[in-house]
């Protein structure tokens, strides 16, 4: 029991103070790029990066309960990126592999635009959401991590669909059926697809919960992904609408707050044969 309870506390996937594994395996190059670019003197180029000044705020249009569907698809498919980038193993285990493949197939990783060309293709053509994206990642860090498997070239694929097909089961309210990824991708059966499913539904040990503090550090550490590699989030001018919009949703969460808390108060007051709050008198010594 100990020994579960430590794992789960380790695993990112489950607990919230655990770090992801994609923004480790990140880090290697980061510090990498760094380092070259200290060593050979290299200009960062022209900043883009727009500032908030005292007359205009810039924000982009990205939060965590409504993240931006292109930022994030593209934060999430580097994410993977560097999952099979930086795998631990060299050859790796069979599991969600594609049947036949050359031998050196493995030594061929696949570029960023590849990735996010084929995640691209089929949330468009799913019309899931950004929050799908987020929650596929956190399935297939599970399944690394719970399997003890590597994602690599010959097994990408697979298992990243395999983790798009459940997120968006679990996540959106009108769920794509199996049949319908099987008209996106036409090398794929039905048969192929429920036995994927199955199969990674086990790995997972049937765990699909999600909590709001781990989907929320999932998020966040894509921001910082996103950070490290350049790729920044479209930044625009805080319109006067949009403040006010802004201004209403803060109103509406500090209305609820209240209420909670009176409410709180209310249940910690009462007990039996309790009329009025008592309070002693300070004692100074």
């Amino acid at each position: 029991m100990f020994h579960s309870d430590l794992a789960l506390e380790s695993n990112p996937s489950d607990h919230p103070r655990a770090s992801t594994i994609f923004l480790s395996k990140s880090q290697t190059d980061v510090r990498e790029k760094r380092k070259s670019n200290h060593i050979n003197h290299v200009s960062p180029g022209q900043l883009t990066k727009k500032y908030s000044s005292c007359s205009t705020i810039f924000i982009d249009d990205s939060t965590v309960s409504q993240p931006n569907l292109r930022s994030t698809i593209k934060c999430v498919t580097l994410a993977i990126f560097y999952h099979i980038k930086n795998r631990f193993s060299i050859i790796p285990r069979t599991f969600f592999q594609r049947e036949e493949v050359p031998d050196d197939y493995y030594k061929h990783d696949p570029d960023h635009k590849h990735i996010y060309r084929f995640v691209r293709t089929l949330f468009s053509a799913a019309q899931l959401t950004a929050e799908c994206a987020i929650v596929t990642l956190v399935y297939l860090e599970r399944l690394l991590t719970y399997a003890e498997i590597d994602i690599c070239p010959s097994n990408w694929k697979r298992i990243v669909l395999g983790a798009i097909l459940l997120a968006s089961k679990v996540w959106d309210d009108q769920a794509v059926w199996n049949v319908d990824y099987c008209q996106i991708l036409k090398d794929i059966t039905v048969e192929d697809m429920n036995e994927m499913e199955r199969h990674f539904l086990e790995l997972l040990q049937f765990n699909i919960n999600v909590p709001a503090s781990v989907y929320a550090k999932y998020y966040f550490d894509l921001r910082s992904l996103a950070d490290d590699n350049n790729l920044s989030f479209l930044l625009e001018p805080l319109s006067k609408e949009r403040a006010q919009k802004l201004e209403a949703i803060s109103r509406l969460c500090e209305d609820k707050y209240k209420d909670l808390s009176k409410a709180a108060m209310r249940r910690s007051f009462s007990a039996d044969n309790l009329v009025g709050i008592r309070r002693s008198n300070a004692i100074l010594s």
